[in-house]
């Protein structure tokens, strides 16, 4: 007798607790008809020592609402202190890791996003023009869920800034991203975001963003706790703007804060829900 359940394909779900992996975004959504508030917090360098209470004294925020369309389909929006930067983005999975009948290997996320930059320049300041403070990236994430503790993925990014802050700098800056996810326990997992500016930056001025840190799930809500050497809080911000350095100490804690809301019909099953 063949057993039924061969006969069906199984998604595969859950390699990532978050659709954020910290900074960049996870191959995972949150699901048909929920809304995911995104609280993000990066403080100041720890090396600054007891005077700015290790850089708890300092903080950039971005308030971001994310919702799920469909359950391969994905919006969202975000306000960022630095540089009051308002971004949007449309992400949208045409291939879904599975098992069973139909084996796929591996999961292909397309993402697309723009920021426009809002903080208000001296009169006499260059490039004031509105169309000078837009830029826009768009990202392929191809990911795996191995098994139940590993999951990891690849994200080749295109950035494209319409004005560049020196003449060293490109409009254009190519990276590839590196995600990993690595489950300790039921509810807490270790994290690594990391991308690689592989041409448009000044490498002497610029350094490759690198956050690491945990995933704890508390019901609804995914906190994370994580340390980076990056301020900004969307691709253009953490791959073209990251001055600060590993190497050099210059390191900075910060938190991500996730809590999904039901607004409609029942999720699917394998959905991230609360």
């Amino acid at each position: 007798m063949v057993d039924s359940t061969d006969e069906k394909s199984e998604p595969v779900t859950g390699a990532f607790k978050s659709s954020r992996v910290i900074n960049g975004h996870s191959m995972d959504f949150i699901g048909r008809n929920v809304l995911d508030v995104r609280i993000l917090h990066r403080f100041g360098i720890i090396k600054d020592g007891i005077g700015e209470l290790f850089g708890l004294d300092q903080a950039s925020m971005r308030l971001g609402f994310d919702y799920g369309i469909t359950k391969n389909l994905t919006i969202g929006v975000g306000r960022s202190t630095l540089a009051k930067e308002l971004d949007g983005f449309i992400k949208y999975r045409p291939i879904q890791q599975s098992k069973g009948k139909r084996n796929i290997p591996v999961s292909v996320i397309l993402v697309a996003g723009s920021t426009i930059a809002t903080a208000q320049l001296a009169s006499d300041a260059a490039l004031t023009d509105t169309k000078h403070r837009i830029a826009y990236y768009s990202q392929v994430i191809i990911g795996r869920k191995f098994n139940d503790l590993f999951s990891l993925q690849l994200s080749p990014t295109y950035v494209h800034r319409n004005a560049v802050p020196a003449t060293t700098d490109f409009n254009d800056t190519y990276a590839l991203g590196i995600g990993s996810r690595v489950k300790l326990s039921k509810r807490v997992a270790f994290v690594a975001d990391y991308h690689y500016v592989i041409s448009g930056l000044d490498k002497d001025a610029y350094s490759n963003p690198l956050s690491i840190g945990f995933d704890i799930e508390t019901g609804g809500h995914v906190f994370q706790l994580h340390f980076s050497n990056a301020t900004g809080m969307n691709e253009k911000a953490f791959i073209t703007n990251t001055t600060n350095s590993w190497g050099h100490g210059e390191i900075r804690f910060g938190f991500n804060l996730s809590r999904v809301f039901t607004m409609g019909k029942k999720k699917m099953a394998g959905e991230l829900h609360p």
